[in-house]
């Protein structure tokens, strides 16, 4: 055989090799390709079923297209509450209520005691007997029958204390949140020209969705601009007659708060053993929290605010001060008197907060119908020159809120109050959707709403969060609990129960670890002062850097705006990236650097 000849059969056998080797790279490129493609759809069918199954998605849509950011602020607001109450309920039910039903699954009911109905509105007689309120647990240790035990103290003591701890950070950490994305990196500047030029969603083609997110930009842009309007330096006396003005409103406000605090604490000193004569309090306080922030709106037919966002603000700090100022009074007198008076004090508590929740809802009920509703009619039908309401973001929002700190303050003393804020915000949200359909225009005055649910979170934080922490806290640590009902009979209070605790895993060898934690760490004032030392460390450090960031911001703008009228060179270029290398921002400044080069 000759050398062509082996040439040739070699270079067949080649090409046969290569070409089993290309099909067997094109099967994997295939493969791969088409697991790929199965797995893009997969998430991108994921994503489309979440978003279909997410809780209230279209009718947000709708409202934020047609009445704006500042009122769709409520309806999220309301949601995220929402999402508080279901994790509550789904924590106090399953750690404490299923338990104590297991174990004990028919209620102690006293002979001559049914319900009779009026119980959903007082929530005493029947439900007084059951594990709705804290003297329907028992204080044993369940299981003890050769089933696995269960310590109904210490389910009971853990269970608030990390439902408490986890709705702290969690509210810790979306207002630090919201707030680095409202005001820290906010651009007020160019907030406007990015919306109207990157924010549009080109994947939208239903024609009603298109007028919504038309309208919704709009609205936006109208919040953004209003921020700008900027009002004239007034003369001396009209400024004297304006403070003059503000000083007297807010008097008379302070003023009517705290008369509405002492009418409350000289009401709560009456009976409440009777039944019916319990739905007085409740009674007087919704009223209260209806009628007086409806006074406090027509502040503003007086108050000449510039700006849209003070008006607002002036109306949240008013209903603040006198919704936190009635559950001062009745979270003292609870502590003072009842705590003094009751054998089962706490189970009273938990009923006066029951009966607080429900009231609060029938009177914001009562407020949708006189102060949309009857508004509304008056303003279309008898006197036209008031036109149809505005949705009052601010006087709900802090509706919310009081809602909300009920429900904290009550986590102790009823672990179900949460199913009762469940059903109230559903039928809640809904009420005011129609309400505000029906009844309600867009804000004629536009303000921006984003920086706004931010406040609002942080008046849920404090003082709402802060003070039902500091009232449970004190329950825990400083009263004694009942000596004939709750989880707790018997002890000098409730943080008892983890000393002694401790005392019976001080006796097993393998748990010697726990009691020195406990005893050397948790008990220790040096650990808190460590703490506390730390967190204060890391709040500079992030102030530091947030304060860097502003900064940089402002020298990035007037650069772009130097190199974009030519005003800025290459040495000036490589001064400030020296300048910026000292200062840990090398990338930004080549970014920078490259933009010069193409403005070149």
């Amino acid at each position: 055989m000759s050398f062509d000849d082996k040439k040739h059969i070699r270079g067949q056998v080649l090409a046969l090799k290569s070409f089993k080797k290309s099909r067997q790279l094109n099967c994997f490129a295939d493969c791969s390709t088409t697991v790929s493609l199965a797995f893009r759809r997969c998430g991108a069918n994921m994503t489309l079923a979440k978003q279909t199954l997410e809780l209230w998605r279209g009718t947000m849509k709708e409202v934020g297209g047609k009445f704006g950011t500042g009122v769709l602020s409520y309806f999220k607001f309301l949601k995220w509450l929402l999402m508080f109450n279901i994790f509550s309920f789904l924590v106090n039910f399953g750690f404490i209520t299923i338990p104590q039903l297991i174990y004990h699954p028919t209620p102690d009911i006293p002979a001559g005691v049914s319900f009779k109905g009026l119980e959903i509105l007082t929530g005493a007689g029947y439900f007084s007997h059951t594990v709705m309120y804290y003297g329907g647990y028992s204080n044993k240790t369940q299981g003890t029958g050769g089933r696995s035990e269960y310590n109904m103290q210490l389910a009971y003591f853990f269970t608030v204390a990390a439902y408490m701890v986890l709705c702290g950070a969690a509210l810790i950490y979306s207002m630090a949140s919201s707030f680095r994305k409202k005001y820290v990196l906010a651009d007020s500047g160019l907030g406007g020209a990015w919306q109207l030029l990157c924010s549009w969603d080109f994947s939208v083609t239903n024609e009603k969705a298109v007028r919504q997110r038309k309208n919704n930009l709009r609205i936006q842009l109208k919040e953004s601009l209003s921020e700008k309007i900027q009002v004239a330096l007034l003369p001396l006396t009209e400024r004297l007659k304006h403070y003059g003005v503000f000083l007297g409103t807010w008097l008379l406000s302070t003023g009517m708060a705290l008369g509405c605090g002492a009418s409350v604490y000289f009401l709560s000193s009456g009976s409440l053993l009777e039944e019916a004569a319990t739905l007085l309090l409740p009674f007087v306080v919704s009223l209260i929290n209806l009628v007086v922030p409806l006074f406090y709106s027509l502040f503003k037919k007086i108050e000449h605010y510039s700006n849209p966002r003070m008006q607002v603000y002036a109306i949240i700090v008013r209903n603040v001060i006198l919704k936190m100022s009635i559950l001062g009074i009745l979270c003292y007198y609870w502590m003072k008197d009842v705590a003094n008076t009751f054998s089962c004090w706490e189970s009273i508590v938990g009923q006066a907060l029951y009966r607080l929740v429900i009231m609060d809802f029938l009177f914001i009920m009562l407020g949708s119908f006189f102060g949309e509703f009857l508004s509304n009619v008056i303003g279309t039908k008898c006197i036209q020159s008031l036109g149809v309401p505005e949705f009052d973001v601010a006087r709900n929002v802090l509706d919310l809120i009081y809602a909300q700190t009920l429900a904290w303050i009550g986590i102790y003393f009823s672990p179900l109050l949460p199913v009762i804020q469940i059903i109230k915000f559903f039928i809640l949200f809904y009420l005011k959707k129609v309400s505000l359909t029906l009844n309600c225009q867009p804000p004629r005055r536009a303000g921006r709403a984003a920086q706004m649910q931010t406040i609002f979170i942080a008046i849920l934080f404090f003082p709402s969060f802060v003070g039902a922490l500091s009232m449970v806290a004190y329950t825990v640590w400083i009263l004694p609990p009942s000596d004939k009902c709750g989880p707790f009979r018997g002890l000098n209070t409730t943080f008892s129960a983890i000393q002694i605790w401790m005392d019976d895993l001080n006796r097993v060898d393998a748990f010697q670890w726990t009691v020195w934690i406990y005893q050397h760490v948790i008990r220790s004032e040096i650990f808190y002062f460590l703490i506390s030392l730390i967190i204060l460390v890391f709040i500079y450090i992030f102030r530091q850097i947030t304060q860097g960031r502003q900064l940089l911001i402002i020298l990035l703008r007037q650069q772009i705006v130097n190199v974009s009228s030519g005003e800025l060179s290459g040495p000036t270029c490589l001064v400030h990236q020296s300048c910026c290398v000292r200062s840990g921002c090398v990338y930004v400044m080549m970014l920078l650097k490259c933009r010069s080069n193409i403005f070149s």
